[in-house]
């Protein structure tokens, strides 16, 4: 069961929280994609339960009740990742992610290390200012248009957007087979987020092409970085440069899958973090 909330914020913000419920062995803040919301992701909430894992998420800043922080950054997520887990008498916790989702777990990662006990990534979006990395480069021409379009401002942006159609070539054969299959519970947070227009898409795009106020190298948690060999949306470069970023990571490459359909390997990441997080608990016990 997962419960949602408004929770108040200073300055008068607030930010639609959700929450699978405890007691568990290990929580675990889920981070959505461009554009979701926040609801933790439902097929993975059978393997949860079983893992004892919790499941605290949250719309970003300008998605349904979230209020907009304008010029937020990547790195920004991690006030209120923090904000979540104090109102929840959270001490530490792990973090995963997908798409632009995950560029949020790593960025959180990299500015609350002393709580984080693991990121687990899912084709995840390298920081802009990544240097070595040809950072458009093998994006399918929509995907690498509408961030081209973020890099020249809001105006751009929402210009853009007004225009855009969507183009399946950003998807593979394989990327369509799980929206249209096991993962087809994208359809219904993507649907939730654009109920009230693009605004979260604008902000979250303007975020992706800014520096996110976070290196990757001060991650000090273990780090798993899963990515599609065949992703159109963000090439599998993005993982391999944060791989050789983050002190303490381990990068596989998924032959055959695209940027939806890493998510079939997805249990598996989850299964990764739940072990972190008890070889963590044993580590605390040990040094008692």
């Amino acid at each position: 069961m997962v419960t949602e909330a408004d929770l108040a914020l200073p300055g008068g913000r607030t930010l639609h929280v959700y929450d699978t419920g405890g007691p568990a062995r290990l929580t675990v803040f889920w981070h959505h994609g461009t554009p979701n919301t926040g609801a933790p992701p439902g097929p993975l909430l059978p393997l949860a339960a079983e893992l004892g894992v919790r499941f605290v998420s949250f719309d970003r800043p300008g998605y349904r009740t979230s209020t907009p922080v304008p010029g937020r950054t990547v790195g920004n997520a991690a006030e209120c990742v923090a904000a979540v887990a104090d109102a929840l008498g959270i001490g530490e916790f792990a973090l995963m992610g997908h798409s632009g989702g995950s560029s949020h777990a790593l960025a959180c990662a990299a500015l609350l290390p002393e709580r984080v006990l693991g990121v687990a990534s899912m084709a995840a979006v390298a920081p802009f200012d990544a240097g070595g990395l040809d950072w458009f480069g093998g994006m399918a021409a929509a995907s690498a248009g509408s961030l081209r379009a973020a890099t020249e401002g809001r105006a751009a942006k929402e210009k853009h957007e007004a225009a855009a159609e969507f183009d399946p070539a950003v998807f593979t054969e394989a990327d369509l087979a799980v929206l249209g299959g096991s993962w087809s519970w994208l359809d219904e947070v993507v649907r939730a987020a654009l109920a009230d227009g693009p605004g979260g898409l604008i902000d979250d795009d303007l975020a992706y092409v800014t520096p996110w106020g976070g290196d990757p190298a001060w991650i000090t948690a273990p780090v798993l970085l899963l990515h599609g060999e065949q992703d159109r949306m963000i090439p599998a470069a993005h993982s391999a440069w944060l791989a050789g970023r983050c002190p303490d990571a381990e990068y596989r490459p998924v032959p055959g899958e695209g940027h939806l359909s890493v998510l079939r390997h997805a249990a598996d990441a989850l299964t990764w973090l739940a072990d972190q997080g008890s070889r963590a608990s044993e580590a605390t016990t040990g040094a008692r």
